[in-house]
């Protein structure tokens, strides 16, 4: 028997909760026509909430790349799984056509180094002059 943790629910009631709240979910608005049922906004006397108090939040893009690298290194590493590595440019190139990657992909992945061994998508970035995350940061 499989065990929910604290959610008492099991899946079949997410699932009904899930369709109950479709409608609002692809409205990106409430559906709601009494207005009392509306969730209502922090009052004036309550603080904002930050999500990262005393620091700048940069969205998830690592030191190092940009949106587009991570995009890209994400797209990679998609369509080439974890049990390829380590591997050489002619597997990379194998993996990326039996998984279909997208053209665009396979020409990047051609302009990789023969003879160079890839141990993860990182290596495979850094090999095409892509952004790479630094970690020179972390202690």
């Amino acid at each position: 028997m499989a065990t929910h943790g604290k959610n008492k629910t099991g899946p079949v009631r997410d699932d009904e909760l899930k369709q109950e709240l479709e409608g609002e979910l692809r409205a990106g608005r409430s559906t709601h026509m009494e207005e009392e049922q509306e969730p209502q906004p922090s009052g004036e006397d309550q603080p904002d909430v930050d999500r990262a108090p005393n620091t700048t939040l940069t969205g998830g893009t690592p030191p190092g790349m940009d949106q587009g690298d991570v995009e890209l290194r994400n797209e990679l590493a998609r369509h080439l799984g974890r049990s390829l590595y380590p591997a050489d440019r002619d597997a990379v190139l194998e993996t990326l056509r039996e998984n279909n990657a997208p053209d665009r992909l396979l020409d990047l992945a051609g302009r990789l180094p023969a003879g160079q061994e890839f141990r993860n998508v990182q290596d495979i970035a850094r090999a095409l002059g892509l952004g790479v995350e630094d970690v020179s940061h972390r202690t």
